[in-house]
């Protein structure tokens, strides 16, 4: 009998947290690492909130409450998503979890049996591919294409779908990409939904960077449009919006009221309940007009960091770099990085282990934070299946712009460094 059952191996983790214990050894070892590796802004939670958190606790407010979400909570998200998508949504339909991920992998779990598909956009947030062979589904990415802005056409998704298809992943604005949807892409995708998927579809349309916007685009729901929303998940939370990660409050609107039931059953299960003095601050940072000026603020900086990073990758010799419309994350290309320094080449010379847990991206990735102390993500992080060929990397403009400056100038003097390269290629160590 072995004492872990198999299932566990299969499922897989989030690397922005997985590379957390190498900068703590580098910040131990005296050396400043610029992190670019996880998703967190780098600004307060705002008073506002902050102060009717406190409130609550001096009302002790710190019981076990309702396990779908505080009543408050709740017709506040139906009220601010029906308001800001154009649909009619009624406070029973939305189920409140701790944080953005739990939905997504109780989705897979709720909806699809052995066998069935999942369709998912890759690269995209890692947890998507992890939780698939984990429930027994199999995984099907939607490669997002850069020409595109990192977006997809109707086409793209036309291919994918089978019959066995049950659940499809969207992520705009995206996460690791910041590529964000025209209304007119997700009327083309809903068309294809609409014409090839069994009735009995759903989709998840993650939208947890709803509010991270520049250049005046706009989120737009695939379930505003007609004929969608009642096939429709929409998911998000306070983490991205409010500056709240620690928070742990997220959200789901489901299609019917007999779904929601479903989950909120779920929670029971899982977690009884939702702090709710964290739920009742989620509330006011729903509800207080004070939310636009502090998400405004922060926009502004996202945007002038997106600007200066953009521009100084695009000056590196064998890297390109879109202008992300959303989301505080960059994702250049470096496929020509990877030529220039032969890291190809010292990939393919590798020991077929070694190969199995590491890519290209991966050792330049690895090369960056250990001989210039710069965190990033590599692509693999964000989706492994069909991604061989693909040299990306993402960074977080979630740290202030000094850092940022810092990051900049060691990655430029790490691409110049073949000879440093080389010898950490012949150390066989930090690979993964």
């Amino acid at each position: 009998m072995n004492l872990i059952s198999d299932r566990t191996s299969l499922i897989h983790t989030e690397n922005a947290f997985k590379v957390g214990p190498y900068i703590a050894a580098l910040e131990e070892a005296g050396h400043k690492v610029v992190k670019c590796n996880l998703g967190e802004p780098d600004f307060p939670l705002p008073i506002h909130i902050r102060e009717e958190v406190k409130a609550q606790l001096d009302k002790d407010n710190t019981h076990y409450t309702n396990p779908q979400g505080v009543p408050g909570l709740r017709k506040a998200v139906a009220k601010y998503i029906g308001e800001a998508r154009g649909i009619d949504v009624s406070f029973e339909q939305v189920v409140v979890f701790p944080g953005g991920k739990p939905p997504i992998g109780m989705c897979q779990q709720t909806y699809c049996n052995p066998g069935d598909e999942i369709i998912y956009p890759s690269p995209g947030f890692p947890i998507y591919e992890s939780f698939i062979r984990y429930v027994g589904a199999v995984p099907v990415p939607l490669h997002l294409r850069e020409d595109l802005g990192f977006s997809v056409t109707g086409a793209d998704l036309e291919r994918l779908i089978t019959p066995k298809t049950k659940l499809i992943y969207l992520n705009f604005p995206s996460n690791p990409t910041g590529g964000v949807a025209t209304k007119e892409q997700l009327e083309e995708i809903a068309d294809v939904i609409k014409r090839k998927c069994d009735p009995n579809i759903r989709i998840y349309s993650d939208e947890i960077y709803e509010n991270i916007l520049f250049d005046g685009a706009s989120n737009y729901s695939i379930a505003s449009i007609p004929g969608m929303q009642e096939k429709t998940i929409i998911a998000t939370g306070a983490s991205k919006s409010y500056s709240w990660t620690g928070g742990r409050i997220g959200w789901a609107v489901f299609p019917t009221v007999e779904e929601a039931k479903l989950f909120t059953n779920l929670n029971i299960n899982y977690f009884s309940c939702i702090p709710p003095y964290n739920q009742e601050g989620a509330r006011v940072a729903i509800e207080s007009p004070l939310s636009k000026g502090t998400i405004a603020e922060m926009n502004h900086a996202f945007e002038e960091r997106r600007d200066f990073v953009v521009g100084a990758l695009n000056n590196m010799p064998g890297v390109s770099c879109q202008l992300p419309k959303g989301a505080f994350y960059v994702f250049p290309n470096i496929a020509g990085v990877v030529k220039n320094m032969k890291i190809d080449r010292a990939y393919a010379a590798l020991p077929e282990d070694l190969k199995k847990t590491t890519s290209p991206s991966t050792l330049f990735q690895m090369f960056l934070l250990w001989n210039y102390h710069v965190a990033t993500m590599d692509r693999k992080s964000f989706g492994q299946i069909g991604a061989e060929n693909m040299h990306y990397l993402r960074l977080s403009i979630a740290t202030g712009l000094d850092d940022l400056k810092l990051g900049m100038e060691r990655m430029a003097r790490a691409i110049d460094d073949q000879a440093g390269f080389d010898e950490f290629i012949k150390a066989q160590a930090h690979f993964s």
